[in-house]
């Protein structure tokens, strides 16, 4: 097939991928060194999924030339007819996905589908109830840090001593401080989330209840984890973190699309409607709602279905191992994707053990724990997530692998202070070969034959911070 018999959406992908090589070179080199970095990197983000290359097209598709503010058949601006159609492709997908009845693509992430619906249903003052961020909570369910914890009056409920979700606390919480909104969901939690008792507190004090879900999306879609489409009165996710998709996020609603909102008159799916626009966001974008909608159309499919399975099944071998080399695992284990770590008694931090493992080509982040002492942007415990490597097609005997190969960075890491540290040359470059290995075996699906390995550094350099990491 000749460019002149392309698609136009294909040649125009391919003319502008050509033009940009030629134009900008410098840009150019740094996009396709980040093609070649993820190649070749061991990722263990919990918070991150490879977009298949359809929906990374859909993402550059010139839609994005569109700028139409409203909804599908009630734009404020003309020339949308095929955004239209794209919009309403996006929406019967969520629907279809998730077994919503009502579905708002729209948000730019799920922090602003969480700002829209808290913003929608809770006076400015009002009281908000969420899980703690330093038990695994997110910025947007009440934190100080957050919009969300300066226009509501934020009460966080916690864990209790075994690391799981204190649900006698959050009903005594409830009852004290008669919340307008209950939040369940979380960044940092491995188990099981219970939306169904989530449900009958929120009722017991006339609350209503949101779900996010965006950590766990994907393995909601597949039955992975209990969906809460139709417990909660609104249930928000975001597109990338497991379900494959561009950033952006979602807002679903199952069988209360009907009840009243706060007004007792307007129905939950109309308030949410104008909660993202006009009240929140302005125009939205075309072509991440393009993007959307090819990812929900994937995330129905068997091969999808069979990801998901891998992804629990992996977390759970991942944490068998790092409690075999004697890691100490928050709550003993997991239930989803995620696999929580203390390494304080290693004598590291979380900067540390997340930089000293950059190095060797492993991604995972610092995160706070439960009785944290150290602040944020050091933290005492590492995050790790099976999402990326359930889709290069590795399995739980592939798990002993990756945690005997953070267990070796850890222990060749010898820190000078909370954020300094030394790294055993021999160690980064025995265990940066054996990830190269490993990612060369277990390609992602977008990546080339040629394995990229040390591509990225070689252009841009080494990881290096602020704080500074002596080798």
């Amino acid at each position: 097939m000749t460019h002149r018999q392309e698609p136009a959406q294909t040649s125009m992908l391919r003319r502008g991928a050509d033009l940009l090589h030629r134009a900008d070179p410098a840009l150019a080199a740094i996009l396709d060194a980040e093609v070649g970095y993820q190649a070749g990197t061991l990722a263990m983000i919990a918070s991150a999924s490879a977009a298949d290359p359809s929906v990374l097209a859909a993402a550059g598709a010139a839609l994005s030339n569109v700028t139409a503010e409203g909804y599908p058949g009630a734009r404020y601006h003309p020339g949308a007819v095929h955004f239209d159609a794209v919009e309403r492709l996006a929406v019967e997908r969520a629907k279809e996905a998730f077994s919503a009845q009502y579905a708002n693509v729209q948000p730019h992430s799920c922090s602003s589908a969480n700002f829209s619906v808290l913003s929608a249903l809770i006076p400015v003052g009002g009281v908000l109830l969420g899980l703690d961020l330093d038990a695994g909570g997110h910025l947007t369910h009440g934190s100080s840090a957050s919009v969300t914890g300066r226009h509501f009056r934020a009460v966080h409920y916690g864990l209790d001593e075994h690391g799981y979700i204190d649900y006698a606390s959050v009903a005594e919480l409830a009852r004290a401080h008669r919340p307008t909104v209950m939040v369940a969901g979380a960044s940092a939690y491995p188990r099981v989330i219970d939306f169904a008792r989530f449900r009958a507190i929120a009722d017991s004090v006339g609350a209503y209840l949101l779900a996010d879900i965006s950590h766990i999306a994907g393995l909601v879609v597949t039955g992975e984890h209990p969906s809460p489409i139709d417990h909660a009165h609104v249930t928000t996710t975001s597109t990338y973190k497991q379900l494959g998709g561009p950033r952006g996020g979602l807002i679903l609603i199952g069988r209360e699309h009907r009840t009243p909102g706060p007004d007792g008159r307007t129905p939950l799916s109309r308030v949410m409607q104008q909660a993202v626009f006009p009240r929140s966001q302005g125009t939205p974008n075309p072509a991440a709602i393009a993007a959307k909608a090819r990812a929900l159309d994937l995330v129905t499919t068997p091969e999808f279905k069979d990801t998901a399975r891998r992804i629990v099944e992996n977390a759970g071998a991942l944490a068998a191992a790092f409690t075999t080399a004697g890691h100490r695992v928050l709550t003993g284990g997991t239930d989803n994707h995620m696999v929580l770590l203390s390494v304080l008694h290693r004598g590291l931090t979380g900067v540390i053990a997340e930089r000293a493992l950059e190095e060797c080509g492993i991604l995972a982040n610092r995160n706070r724990i439960p009785g944290d002492t150290k602040p944020p942007l050091v933290a005492g415990g590492l995050r790790l997530g099976t999402n990326l490597l359930a889709q290069r097609g590795m399995g739980p005997a592939e798990m002993a692998e990756c945690a005997n190969l953070v267990d070796t960075v850890l222990d060749a890491t010898t820190p000078d202070d909370d954020t300094s540290y030394r790294l055993d040359p021999q160690t980064r470059r025995y265990v940066r070969g054996e990830v190269d290995e490993l990612c060369a075996r277990f390609p992602l699906p977008f990546a080339d034959d040629e394995p990229a390995g040390e591509c990225a550094d070689a252009y841009l350099g080494a990881p290096t911070h602020e704080t500074g990491a002596r080798l």
